[in-house]
């Protein structure tokens, strides 16, 4: 008997709803869900990830039951064994290295989209450990925190068809999420009412929408930020009732930015005067103006910050704060904030003594977020504890290195792949391979899950419950049931740390047997049932505007969560922390020193500016690549670069080029396109899943980017440790070497 369930994509982050049709418990056909989020169907018509929900489900390169190392670590040779055999040995294994070394010698990875990040969370929180590792410091956390330092809790765009001006700054909607999101980038760049404002080096879909493309130099969009409130404040454009009534600094500020001219930041940035005064001018004058920014800009490494926080004075002196069309301070989420899934702060004390961050970067860290956390629960806000404490990739690395100041001997990994997405490949390899115990979450036999001692088979798209509420810094979530019930040997996420967990004294802390339940238990506080959760495919409720106004018993306004009850434009926080009141541009990393550079030139390489990881379609990381419609469609990694730059290299499109830093080397393809003269773009995530891992393993090696990159502390933000895959620099050569990805073809 065929049946019909509701149910979610699960390769990328919007969890667009689907119908399964389900037969005898196995799906048989999936369809777009157009009744439930993102309710537009040209939104799933435009992307092609949707379509593998039915042909992953037993794909036969799936990982269907849990399979234990026999051979050396890397060898690539495995047995299949028990749940039972495989949790009871990796549980005692943990148990002796806590014992010898301390809780803290595990450590995680995780990445997205396809898991829930608190079930890890929760589970190294009671183990003991402070060393969870993600990318949060190079996406996403260095803007919450700007966000919440200088307004008291997070910002959203808020486009609405009333809004008058839009910036898009270092993200490519167009190809990063085809989401609900992009229309609506997509209609406001054919509304001739509305300015439509692209920033970004390269010319993307997203920038074929717009009014204005502005390409400045990686790394330089701190000095553009700061010269686009150097206008603002010049030509009297600012919002002066509301300067003087909610923003702290304003002369501070005023000073600072005098002399970023447009001038000035057209030599730094490589962008005319006049198209920043008319970006400038629109975004204060066309109100509300919103702005939306993304990865381009948090992967700057040590100017991340005082972008983020020239982006909020930004906001703040135009008055586009809280008001409808501009943007909305998130409200805090109805349901169970992440915090308290985590359960991390009633064990903050224990963690904070073993932070490996602490000294090195002090607001990623627990007692840098006790200082924030200080002013927003005021409001009643928790911000997510583990994401903005997470260890430091650099001081993890270094303690599985040299056990210093504590070996770190154990490590989960979690819907990622490091040895394809973290800095320095080498460094990566070389420590994992030193480990006494790794344990590997995933769907595939990825490069990284082929040197653990333990790969456990995750239930994936359409398999698990999900649901994904951005960290508990708003108040929505969405996603919804599973259509079956996972198939093999396959288990949830949530289901193996929580078996796990029980297995390791945890009992009491896991009380839902399984996700579904803990979901539910999850939204209760908000009034919605599983059962309601499910049919409408979200949690939602509109948010409530113009909240620093609201007053208490007294009557006196809100105002907003910082010290001075006002945005802060000069920040009283920061320099506690060691960092500075105002905004000021840093230098971009070097990958190369001065004698590699050298030594290289000697031998015809040319030093040429590097950005890394631009989202495209249908890829996503190092994802996706055992699609064969995929790999048909984008054959090989490429190096992007306008034809001026190609002819200074003297390259043309096709050619095949090496490039190297100090920590490696990698080949692509070079392909010319619209973008700013002096700089390549290289692809990232690149490895043959189709290849044997003893036949080369699996490709890594050839074409991946992080084998140049670094997340070495020297260079990254010094507050949060930001490092830098955007604005760095890397050598380069056209070489007569054959890549795989042609021998393919």
């Amino acid at each position: 008997m065929k049946v019909e369930k509701q149910t979610n994509c699960h390769f990328c982050g919007y969890l667009c709803g689907l119908i399964a049709t389900v037969e005898d418990g196995r799906v048989v056909d999936v369809r777009p869900d157009p009744t439930r989020y993102p309710y537009d169907e040209r939104i799933m018509a435009g992307c092609r990830r949707w379509r593998m929900n039915l042909d992953v489900l037993d794909g036969a390169d799936r990982v269907n039951y849990p399979l234990r190392r026999v051979g050396e670590r890397g060898s690539g040779q495995w047995e299949r064994v028990s749940w039972d055999a495989a949790l009871d040995d990796i549980a005692a294994r943990l148990e002796a290295l806590r014992a010898e070394h301390g809780a803290a010698t595990l450590a995680s990875m995780i990445g997205g989209p396809h898991t829930s990040f608190w079930p890890l969370h929760r589970f190294m929180t009671l183990f003991g450990s402070p060393n969870n590792m993600g990318i949060g410091q190079i996406c996403w956390n260095p803007r919450i925190w700007m966000d919440v330092i200088t307004f008291g809790w997070t910002v959203e765009a808020d486009i609405r068809p009333e809004t008058g001006c839009v910036f898009i700054w270092g993200t490519n909607p167009a190809e990063s999420d085809n989401s609900l999101f992009w229309r609506t980038v997509l209609k406001t760049g054919k509304d001739e009412t509305t300015k439509l404002v692209v920033i970004d080096p390269r010319f993307t879909r997203t920038a074929r929408a717009a009014d204005l493309w502005l390409a400045p130099q990686p790394g330089t969009d701190c000095t553009l930020a700061l010269a686009f409130l150097n206008v603002i404040i010049d030509e009297d454009l600012y919002d002066h009732a509301f300067v003087d009534a909610w923003c702290h600094g304003f002369d501070e500020l005023a000073a600072h930015v005098r002399s970023y001219t447009p001038e000035h930041a057209a030599q730094v940035c490589g962008v005319k005067a006049d198209d920043i005064r008319m970006a400038a001018r629109w975004f204060a004058c066309e109100r509300p103006s919103a702005l939306v920014s993304g990865r381009g800009i948090d992967q700057v490494g040590a100017s991340v910050a005082p972008t983020h926080r020239a982006i909020c004075c930004l906001r703040a002196i135009t008055g586009n704060v809280d008001v409808p069309g501009a943007c909305v301070l998130a409200d805090a989420s109805d349901f169970i904030q992440e915090a308290d899934l985590e359960l991390t702060l009633e064990h903050a004390d224990e963690l904070s003594s073993r932070c490996l961050n602490t000294a090195e970067t002090p607001l990623q860290c627990y007692e840098g977020y006790a200082q924030v956390e200080a002013l927003t629960e005021r409001f009643g806000r928790k911000l997510p504890v583990r994401y903005l404490t997470s260890a430091h990739p650099d001081l993890v690395l270094r303690a599985m290195e040299t056990g210093e100041p504590y070996p770190v001997r154990a490590l989960i990994v979690e819907a990622t792949n490091p040895l394809l997405t973290y800095a320095d490949t080498h460094r990566v390899y070389k420590a994992l391979m030193g480990l006494d115990l790794i344990v590997v979450l995933e769907y595939y036999l990825t490069p990284t899950a082929q040197l653990a001692d333990y790969v456990l088979p995750a239930a994936g798209a359409i398999e698990r419950p999900t649901f994904q509420a951005h960290g508990g810094v708003g108040n929505i979530a969405y996603g919804g049931a599973a259509a079956c019930a996972p198939y093999y040997e396959r288990r949830t996420d949530y289901e193996i740390l929580r078996a796990l967990g029980l297995r390791l004294g945890q009992r009491d802390a896991w009380p839902d047997a399984t996700f579904e339940e803990a979901i539910a238990r999850t939204l209760a506080p908000a009034g919605m049932t599983w059962e309601h959760y499910c049919e409408q495919g979200m949690y939602f409720r509109p948010p409530w505007y113009m909240k620093h106004e609201m007053t208490d018993d007294a009557m006196r306004p809100k105002g907003f969560a910082t010290t001075t009850g006002k945005i802060e434009l000069a920040s009283e926080l920061l320099p506690k922390l060691g960092g500075a009141r105002l905004p000021q541009p840093d230098e971009p990393r070097a990958l190369c020193s001065d004698a590699f550079i050298a030594e290289h030139r000697s031998r015809g390489w040319q030093h040429v500016k590097l950005m890394t990881g631009a989202r495209k379609q249908p890829y996503n990381a190092s994802m996706y690549l055992n699609n064969t419609a995929f790999r048909a469609a984008v054959p090989e990694p490429v190096l992007e670069m306008s034809r001026r730059t190609a002819e200074d290299l003297e390259l043309v499109a096709g050619d095949t080029v090496q490039i190297a830093s100090d920590s490696g080397k990698a080949l692509f393809k070079v392909a010319t396109i619209t973008m700013a003269d002096g700089v390549v773009q290289a692809d990232y995530g690149w490895w043959h899943p189709e290849w044997p891992w003893d036949d080369r393993e699996g490709g890594m090696w050839e074409s991946n980017i992080n084998c140049l990159t670094s997340c070495a502390l020297d260079q990254t933000e010094p507050l949060i440790g930001t490092w830098s895959y955007n604005a760095i620099d890397c050598m380069i050569k056209k070489t007569d070497e054959t890549l795989s990805w042609e021998e393919l073809g």
